[in-house]
């Protein structure tokens, strides 16, 4: 016996130590005792515990998981584990990007419609939102979910409210027919929720809305213009009081360099408002950047045509050379909460989010990522099919069609994708069970090469001192 790879600690003022195995999620604050016992095991061979209150101790530490056979065991444990992941079929969650235009203009964003101005981008047809309900419900027979989760996501989805609910409609009268629970979430920059729009969709299964604001008022109205200049700040707030009271409401959000330090503005900001009880989560992500210019990726062409970047500009308008975390369509950017994420701001935003009461990621428990769930899709305006929102309208990293056609090319990324398997590179890396490896996204945009590990473990060091201190004051999980 040998103690879990997978076994992170943190010690505590009071002498003991929290303890964690990532694989199993066990958490137990430890006496010394306890942890010398651990510590004892690999140096012990094959002598087992010295007494009653040992074996008892070894007992439990075995039972969570923080004592193992030995190595090759608790590695097929952990592949265990990712296809299980992969193959779960409990839920079919679609992400549908049913326009890649928008009605800002974020200097770091990328747009397929700024590659030409006046030539709008790519947007869903009714006849096409169509085929994408059909596709899905084709899917509901195939995987006989318990629940089907849509998220609708762009560009901005509420400039296609008529294919938004089309999609929703007809997936939410199929769901119910085969005892599908349908649940939608709706990610938008705020300028047109209304609470008309939420009294539509909350028949349908409304879960929650996603807000964008990018810091305190001034920083916001600089990084999120309308694309006439006009500050956006005030508008989304007005919206967000105005359907707090009907559906959860999350507030994300992209910070750089230049703006992080207005994120906790923000928040003192928004615990004074009327809805702020109401808000359900706060998470705010890093603009992602490479971080060797030379490792980048070549730029990227929809129908032929190059997709201009617009890069992120800091408070004296110097470029960063970023993208938006939240963009879609030809962005790099990613639609999940999870993925990527600067160490040193990550942890300071996050531990002042939690000090002004607001709910937010742990910072732990942050993956593996929806890519690698089967039964998880993205569907572009077109009908193409993509492993992630975040490469969604990149041609060459299209995995497939709603129609069902698929060309060598692909074929090929989707053969990409089903091998991706980055914490193979990871070594005996603690946090590989929580992480996976990292964000593809983030991998392809700041290494130019999506199988290798997006690595963040300060972070997740960071992030577990909180989480240690947190389980401290529960007596529940405290062994002698």
């Amino acid at each position: 016996m040998k103690p879990s790879v997978f076994n992170v600690r943190v010690p505590m003022p009071s002498g003991e130590v929290f303890l964690m195995n990532t694989l199993t999620d066990a958490q137990i604050v430890a006496s010394n005792e306890v942890v010398r016992l651990l510590d004892s095991l690999e140096a012990r061979g094959a002598g087992g515990p010295a007494d009653a209150d040992e074996r008892g101790a070894l007992d439990t530490l075995v039972e969570h998981g923080f004592v193992v056979a030995n190595a090759d065991a608790e590695r097929a444990a952990l592949e265990s584990r990712f296809v299980e992941f992969r193959e779960d079929g409990s839920q079919l969650r679609v992400t549908v990007l049913t326009t890649l235009q928008c009605n800002f203009a974020c200097d770091y964003c990328y747009q397929g419609d700024h590659a030409e101005h006046g030539r709008p981008a790519e947007k869903m047809s009714l006849d096409t939102a169509g085929r994408v309900a059909a596709w899905i419900v084709g899917r509901m027979d195939e995987v006989r979910p318990g629940r089907l989760v849509l998220t609708f996501f762009g560009g901005e989805p509420l400039l296609n409210v008529p294919a938004l609910m089309l999609i929703a409609d007809e997936c939410a009268r199929h769901a119910a027919s085969r005892g599908v629970t349908q649940l939608v979430n709706v990610i938008t920059n705020g300028l047109l929720l209304t609470p008309g729009f939420v009294d539509r969709l909350l028949p349908l299964g409304l879960n929650g809305v996603k807000v964008t604001l990018d810091g305190d008022r001034e920083t916001h109205d600089r990084m999120r213009p309308l694309r006439g200049g006009q500050g956006t700040f005030d508008r989304i707030i007005e919206n967000v009081r105005r359907v707090a009271g009907k559906v959860p409401v999350s507030i994300g959000g992209n910070f750089d360099v230049a703006t992080a330090e207005r994120y906790p503005a923000l928040l003192d900001f928004l615990r004074e408002q009327d809805f702020a009880g109401r808000v359900s989560n706060v998470a705010f992500k890093p603009i992602i950047k490479p971080s060797n210019p030379q490792a980048a990726p070549p730029p990227r062409f929809i129908d032929g045509k190059p997709l201009i970047p617009l890069t992120s500009v800091d408070a004296g308008r110097q470029p960063l050379n970023g993208s938006c975390m939240s963009a879609a369509g030809a962005s790099t950017g990613s639609v999940c909460d999870s993925c990527h994420f600067a160490d040193d701001q990550m942890s300071f935003l996050r531990e002042e989010t939690r000090r002004r009461g607001f709910r937010t990621a742990d910072g732990v428990h942050m993956g593996p990522c929806e890519l690698y769930r089967r039964h998880s899709h993205t569907i572009g305006p077109d009908g193409s099919l993509y492993a992630c929102p975040g490469f969604t309208g990149d041609n060459a990293l299209s995995v497939g069609h709603i129609s069902g056609r698929r060309d060598t090319v692909q074929a090929d990324a989707a053969g990409r994708f089903e091998r991706l398997a980055p914490w193979r590179q990871c070594g005996d890396c603690s946090f590989i069970p929580v992480c996976g490896g990292g964000c593809a996204v983030a991998a392809h945009t700041e290494l130019g090469d999506m199988d290798a590990p997006s690595c963040h473990k300060r972070s997740f060091e960071s992030a577990l001192v909180s989480l240690a201190e947190e389980a401290v004051g529960d007596p529940s999980g405290r062994i002698q």
